[in-house]
């Protein structure tokens, strides 16, 4: 078994996107972030993000907003930004609060600064196959490490277990694609899905997205497999001193004897996504500035 060090692989990352932001004379790129309410969670990601920003030299405009704030006064504030020139990817942290329609904000962002790439205009040229795109920072992660580890993905059969719009979906139609890193035979796996131990016994990559802690045991597997365990959860745990644990929605220890590559949880996954907003957002700048330069 051989880890995917995904935090190493984001840090060598930011460090490519720090050196090409240091080139850069005059105007540096910039990334807007709202954050509607005091989630503590989104709070703790949007304060990541800003410091991501900062350490690659980037600049970050943080907009903290009350959760009284209506739906269209939301829209009104993302309206300035993306009519703002100096801003090159807008980013709303979700949840939103219930009130909020998130499709819509979603929506309300240009798709030229749409840098999470949910936008329904990327995620459409996406599903053509056009590369000229935002595409989802925490697939794109996935697909990168697979990238930087020299798995091979064409003639694959890859098992998706999730099929949200944030990571099953869109993961999914990356590595179908006929692309470099793509020409895989893909499943996709839900929690209505009959004999799922069957089907996830015929991945050669599997990736798992579901929320679930530790739910992919070793009969789901079959040996030297490729496992990128994307879920993020706390168990609570009186023996070790923090009280709890972050495990992902693999049962690691089960399987790491098993699989021939594996993503830990924390440290696989996660820090990735933050990666791949960055260059996303670098990306966005050198476009809007008529460069042909592309990380």
């Amino acid at each position: 078994m051989k880890l995917i060090e995904g935090k190493k692989i984001a840090e060598n990352i930011q460090q490519e996107i720090k050196a090409l932001i240091a080139n850069i004379d005059g105007r540096k790129p910039c990334l807007a972030v709202i954050q509607v309410g005091d989630n503590v969670a989104s709070q703790i990601y949007v304060s990541r993000k800003i410091q991501a920003c900062k350490d690659v030299g980037m600049i970050s405009v943080r907009k903290s907003l009350p959760p009284t704030l209506t739906e269209a006064e939301l829209i009104g504030f993302v309206d300035e930004l993306n009519n703002d020139t100096d801003v090159d990817g807008i980013l709303v942290q979700l949840p939103l609060p219930h009130h909020i329609n998130a499709i819509r904000i979603t929506q309300s962002i240009s798709p030229e600064k749409d840098v999470d790439g949910f936008h329904p205009y990327n995620v459409g040229r996406m599903l053509i196959g056009e590369t000229d795109i935002f595409f989802p920072c925490t697939p794109l992660g996935i697909k990168t490490l697979l990238e930087r580890y020299s798995i091979e993905v064409a003639g694959k059969h890859v098992v998706v277990v999730g099929r949200s719009n944030i990571v099953g979906k869109p993961i999914a139609a990356m590595l179908m694609q006929g692309l470099p890193g793509g020409n895989a035979t893909v499943t996709i796996a839900h929690r209505f899905s009959k004999d799922l131990h069957e089907i996830t016994r015929l991945a050669d990559i599997l990736i798992v997205a579901i929320g679930k802690p530790k739910f992919i045991s070793a009969e789901m597997i079959k040996p030297g497999v490729v496992i990128i365990d994307v879920g993020i959860n706390r168990i609570d745990d009186s023996t070790v001193k923090k009280g709890y644990q972050i495990v992902g929605d693999v049962d690691f220890e089960a399987v790491k004897e098993l699989c021939s590559f594996i993503t830990p949880v924390p440290g696989g996954v996660g820090p990735m996504t933050i990666a791949m907003l960055l260059k996303n957002t670098l990306n966005s700048y050198y476009k809007r500035e008529g460069l042909q330069v592309r990380f």
